[in-house]
């Protein structure tokens, strides 16, 4: 093999998992045009076109199908080959992929950024924000971070963070125009501020009190996919929002947001950093895994407070 078809390979692997040459040439880093000429030049010296290509999209012929189900694996084994010698070097280093929620990436990863980026500053981070379940291998992922619930049980999964409430708020504001719940089934009643996941669901409100555990549908006039609009919905009359105490904590503490149905508020067991058991864990990940377990003491996982600080500039920011 012609040491030019490794990087046109890797291109045409990059533009079939995205279905798009732009997408595919943003990840390689190179420009949309040299990633066409790549793929042009492919084709014209194996005498066959891989890509149908429109205006609008871009599809896999026959014979790219077949190409990618063998280019694929053999990309996988390259690449874990050259991450085998990283165990040589003074210092770890290489690109560590991860897919987070969005609470988990305000709650565990944006705490850990400036320490993590000093001790290892050959490891370069790729954390794509994005709530409900995401597809480690088809997304080309590393790992994820997210609750234990939402992860696949193929996967490997360490906790990397305590447990923590759920808890149901609102503004006084709000609660001075409609009486406060005091049981979950009150809630129809109160306009709830409800979120979407990535399937197109909207999610359920738990609840558990001693042995009764409820999941409960919730109606309201706003529905979002993100945590930040939930928490500004909350802090700006809407209704009642459903958040992890953490990522509230200080709002509650200043007043500006008052929890309900505190008798009711489910735990959940904490993050959980989580990789394809049948992938074998590479050194970025092997540090960062640690690293993050080490630092529980002083970032949100540890502290609630010191992360409460933080959100509460992130949101303000937008006032």
């Amino acid at each position: 093999m012609q040491r030019p078809e490794i990087a046109e390979l890797a291109a045409f692997a990059a533009i079939a998992e995205r279905s798009s040459f732009v997408k595919a040439a943003g990840t390689l880093g190179v420009s949309p045009s040299k990633i066409s000429k790549m793929i042009r030049a492919l084709e014209e010296r194996r005498g066959v076109r891989l890509f149908n290509r429109t205006t609008r999209s871009v599809a896999l012929t026959e014979a790219g199908e077949h190409l990618f189900a063998q280019v694929r694996p053999a990309l996988d084994e390259l690449t874990s080959a050259l991450e085998s010698i990283n165990s040589f070097r003074d210092t770890p280093a290489g690109i560590l992929r991860l897919t987070v929620s969005s609470v988990a990436a305000a709650m565990v990863i944006a705490p850990i950024l400036g320490r993590f980026a000093a001790t290892y500053p050959a490891i370069t981070l790729d954390v794509s924000v994005k709530d409900g379940s995401i597809d480690l291998i088809k997304g080309r992922f590393d790992a994820g971070i997210r609750r234990d619930k939402r992860i696949e049980q193929d996967m490997v999964a360490v906790r990397v963070s305590r447990a923590a409430r759920i808890v149901s708020i609102a503004s006084p504001a709000y609660l001075a125009k409609r009486q406060a719940p005091n049981a979950p089934r009150d809630l129809r009643r109160h306009n709830c501020i409800r979120f979407r996941l990535a399937d197109g669901t909207i999610a359920k409100w738990e609840f558990e009190k001693g042995s009764r555990k409820l999941a409960v549908a919730v109606d309201g006039s706003l529905i979002v996919d993100n945590v930040d609009l939930m928490l500004r919905g909350a802090l700006e009359d809407v209704g009642i929002g459903y958040l992890v105490e953490p990522y509230v904590s200080s709002f509650i503490q200043e007043g500006r947001l008052v929890p309900v149905l505190e008798d009711w508020s489910p735990r959940f067991s904490g993050w959980h950093i989580y990789y394809p058991s049948r992938r074998q864990m590479h050194t970025p990940l092997k540090v960062f895994i640690e690293f993050v377990r080490n630092m529980s003491s002083l970032s949100y996982v540890g502290d609630a407070q010191s992360f409460a600080v933080g959100i509460t500039k992130s949101v303000r920011s937008l006032e």
